[in-house]
């Protein structure tokens, strides 16, 4: 009979998705993390010995290396319960004869949500104003309005898109740095496609929405930062490697910029930063999230059934979605 073991890592796997699997004639194992930990503490010892035998993984944040897809000769499909697979060897897995998947569009809108969040709360000073309330402090803070203000969007795939579509109801203008592909929906929603040194110069705020690449490491560096225009909002709910954060801390400290909305940080991946990431989230222009853009109940059901289904596909032998498809290496082999 099919190995047909699964093995969730991530937090919040619903019980439809469990269920779907377990119709489908999976055992679902789903790893026992202690509160506050996530897959991506754990050590490749840890995680070869939960993985042991399984047939698929349902993972979160792990880095999932060469060395340890080796330890894992009847791992046959990884499918990410998200949309990044930077920690993911791609390489390794198709030698290796593995399938890698993401789950993309499943949280596309709670990100674009969460992206709005940040650009009004940044523009509008909530965190200083509470802040100054319970210190009493009832003095007004004079915030700046999103209505008819220039956004740029770095990157118009699924979740750009989206946040563009937002948008479209405070009348801004919209300025983006997009692919070829991007033309089409660029005219429809009348979007303009500029280079990135007209965004950074012209833009009253700036959402990041690019993958992690190594031509886009730190691509808002020091140099970047001061050519943005004085005053703007910069926001990242996309990867943390895509902002030097130690030049941002210095630009908001010297007030280069107005304010930043951040869900993600460099130190996720180079602990480092860490002394970074703790100065820029007590600074009060500074709104901060955990790594939650996508983590609304809604969200997660819908990431969690997509990557559920990329399971199932493979372990049939049939197909995932193309868009879910990163890696097939059983066409390589």
């Amino acid at each position: 009979m099919q190995n047909r073991r699964i093995v969730v890592t991530q937090r919040f796997f619903d019980e439809k998705a469990v269920a779907y699997l377990e119709q489908a004639g999976c055992e679902v194992v789903q790893a026992d993390l202690p509160p506050g930990q996530a897959d991506g503490n754990l050590s490749r010892d840890e995680l070869a010995a939960m993985l042991a035998g399984a047939a698929g993984w349902i993972v979160g944040h792990a880095r999932v290396t060469r060395e340890l897809q080796e330890a894992l000769p009847e791992l046959l499909i990884i499918s990410r319960r998200g949309v990044g697979y930077e920690r993911v060897d791609t390489a390794a897995a198709a030698d290796l004869g593995k399938v890698v998947c993401i789950a993309a569009g499943g949280n596309d809108a709670s990100v674009a949500d969460h992206t709005m969040a940040l650009m009004l709360a940044a523009g509008h000073r909530f965190r200083e104003t509470q802040q100054n309330m319970i210190g009493g402090n009832w003095s007004i803070l004079m915030g700046t309005d999103l209505y008819r203000k220039t956004v740029g969007i770095v990157g118009l795939g699924r979740i750009g898109r989206s946040l563009a579509k937002r948008l479209q109801g405070f009348e801004v203008e919209i300025l983006a740095v997009g692919t070829a592909s991007s033309g089409a929906f660029a005219r429809a929603n009348a979007i303009r496609l500029v280079d990135m040194d007209e965004l950074l110069a012209r833009s009253d705020y700036i959402s990041l929405h690019a993958p992690l690449t190594p031509e886009t490491r730190f691509l808002i560096d020091a140099p970047a930062l001061a050519r943005m225009k004085p005053g703007a909002v910069l926001i990242n709910t996309a990867r943390g490697g895509l902002v030097d954060d130690r030049a941002l801390l210095e630009a908001l400290k010297a007030g280069r910029i107005a304010a930043a909305g951040l869900d993600v940080f460099v130190s996720e991946s180079d602990p480092t930063y860490k002394d970074v990431t703790e100065q820029l989230i007590a600074l009060p222009n500074v709104i901060a999230t955990p790594h939650a853009g996508a983590s609304t109940r809604e969200g997660l059901d819908r990431t969690n059934m997509v990557a559920a289904r990329c399971v199932v596909a493979v372990l049939d032998n049939g197909d995932p979605p193309a868009e879910c498809v990163i890696v097939d290496g059983r066409r390589d082999r």
